[in-house]
């Protein structure tokens, strides 16, 4: 079962236009609860392994460990649902309490919630 703070890979193709692509790892953001109930889609936040300056003050760096092979980035501007289809292995690596709000913080950042 899939849980919240861990880091696992899923597909996210087909994209369209400027939405993020590829299969890459992506952190779960949605309640635990939520993912025990069934519903059929969770949510997630994508990671880069780039990073640009422009977008720091949103991003979240995490260390590579684990099964996590390199130091990556929460992409928090990027959440989506994803069906749970699109998931593959995991979990690569589990976050922190602390790296946890961090990403919760940008979150709100960005939700407009600060």
């Amino acid at each position: 079962m899939r849980r919240r703070g861990e880091i696992w890979t899923a597909n996210f193709n087909p994209n369209k236009g400027s939405e993020i692509g590829k299969v890459r790892p992506v952190l779960i953001l949605q309640d635990d609860g939520m993912i025990a109930s069934g519903l059929a889609t969770i949510l997630v936040a994508p990671l880069t392994s780039q990073f640009r300056p422009i977008f720091g003050p949103l991003r979240v760096k995490i260390t590579a460990r684990n099964r996590l092979t390199q130091d990556c980035f929460v992409m928090i501007e990027h959440i989506r649902a994803l069906d749970r289809s699109r998931f593959g292995e995991g979990p690569l690596a589990t976050l922190a309490a602390e790296e946890m709000a961090a990403v919760e913080k940008s979150l709100r950042g960005v939700m407009g919630m600060l």
